[in-house]
């Protein structure tokens, strides 16, 4: 049984990432300022700011365990706005670089991380170049949040050319949602303006994990990045109405149908295997 570490084990995703690595048969390591209260996984309180402290949790803790096979990274302040910016970028970005330094200290070639979905160019008051967004175009961060998102795929860019045996997945993660968060959703049709800064998308927590789970298992090395989104919008009025309305002029480069999200997922489908198999719609 293979081990990994995850990173916000205790957060939004990192909860039903862990659940999900657990069911499918993972050794999981949650590492986290806080514990989980799922306590689905041993807990281990670090700071990721302290590279020390990152290479001890990926070399082994005495009797907890010895060796860590892969990590999953999703720890970080979530989202802009939260503290002032300067910090936001010092903790996101040290984060990030030492589990990367630390992982390569271990013998680890194998992590996922944690991009986003503001790479794209959220909350595109600047539109997008064209509909659906996708990976195809270079990132347009708007915040310093995303600037560091942007930085990180350009640093593992980098990371994987030093050491071609590095496999390294970054996911462009949509608004991550729970079930109890969808009764919320259709109230969303009294105003569109509400959700069109990310393209009324959403991804559900269930299906995050699942693509963090296939990333972990995707053959091959090298950094790919994926947007992973749910398959339809949080709207119950059709995206090409949406579309014809707010984004009129902007260039279709396929034809998109009923309910189906903007932010591509098409590669994701396409590489990874990622299947979503969870919808609001069935709960609200």
């Amino acid at each position: 049984m293979a081990r990994v570490a995850v990173t916000g084990g205790s957060g939004k995703l990192g909860r039903a990432c862990v659940r999900d690595l657990v069911e499918h048969g993972w050794e999981v390591v949650n590492l986290d300022r806080v514990p989980s209260p799922d306590g689905l996984a041993p807990f281990l309180q670090i700071d990721l700011t302290d590279y020390g402290q990152v290479v001890g949790a990926l070399t082994g803790v005495d009797d907890r365990y010895d060796a860590v096979d892969a990590v999953v990274h999703l720890a970080a302040i979530p989202a802009p706005g939260l503290h002032a910016n300067s910090a936001i970028f010092r903790n996101n970005m040290l984060s990030t670089y030492n589990v990367f330094a630390a992982a390569k200290v271990a013998g680890i070639a194998n992590v996922v991380w944690a991009s986003s979905e503001t790479v794209l160019g959220l909350p595109f008051e600047t539109p997008p170049p064209y509909l659906p967004v996708d990976e195809e175009y270079a990132p347009r961060p708007e915040s310093t949040y995303s600037l560091v998102k942007t930085l990180e795929e350009a640093m593992v860019e980098q990371l994987c050319r030093w050491n071609p045996a590095l496999k390294a997945t970054g996911l462009r993660f949509s608004n991550v949602m729970y079930v109890e968060d969808y009764a919320a959703f259709p109230a969303f049709d009294d105003d569109p303006t509400l959700r069109n800064w990310n393209l009324w998308s959403y991804i559900d927590a269930r299906d995050g994990a699942q693509a963090i789970r296939l990333g972990l298992e995707r053959e091959g090395a090298g950094k790919e990045v994926f947007v992973i989104a749910s398959p339809d919008t949080v709207m119950t009025t059709p995206t090409m109405d949406l579309v014809k309305e707010y984004y009129p002029d902007l260039e279709l480069k396929r034809p998109v149908s009923g309910h189906e999200t903007l932010l591509s997922i098409e590669k994701a489908r396409r590489v990874l295997g990622y299947d979503p198999q969870h919808t609001w719609r069935d709960h609200v």
